[in-house]
């Protein structure tokens, strides 16, 4: 092989490993972009979510929610958050509210059912709320103090 021909090759091998080079720098900063991107909307939707406990859970509190269904919607709510939340002692409640009522209807089904037969399930929701009157009330206080906590601006889950 002659000196050119090595130097050529030599030459062609140090622009494809740059060529590379900044092909992989590109990738890693598209990553590293999405990330962050991710993260953001990570930290707007615990946002909202904080919102929407704060709000539902002075709803409970001032009974301007039925109790179920404000258990039931917190406990989604916590479960965006983080579903480690409602394992925690004063949130189990949301959990087993949810047990208890799952085989209720609910919006679309709910309305198609006769009179009689949504009477009879307002019956049982009436009745786990009653059951779980007291733990909801806690667990409706207990978020609020978990909202006023968590609205300082950190979003990040934690669980206790």
């Amino acid at each position: 092989m002659s000196l050119s021909l090595a130097v050529g090759l030599s030459l062609l091998a140090i622009l494809v490993i740059t060529a590379l080079s900044i092909y992989a720098w590109r990738l890693w900063r598209e990553v590293e972009r999405r990330k962050a991107r991710r993260e953001e909307e990570v930290a707007r939707a615990n946002r909202n979510c904080i919102e929407s406990l704060q709000a539902l859970s002075q709803a409970m509190l001032e009974r301007q929610v039925d109790m179920v269904e404000g258990a039931l919607r917190c406990k989604v709510l916590l479960d965006i958050i983080d579903h480690r939340l409602t394992e925690r002692d004063g949130w189990q409640v949301f959990r087993e509210v949810q047990a208890e009522a799952q085989h209720l209807h609910t919006h679309q089904a709910r309305r198609e059912l006769s009179p009689k037969d949504r009477h009879r399930e307002d019956r049982e929701r009436e009745a786990i709320a009653a059951r779980h009157e007291r733990s909801l009330h806690h667990a409706a206080l207990a978020l609020q103090a978990f909202c006023l906590e968590r609205s300082g601006g950190d979003t990040s889950p934690v669980v206790n």
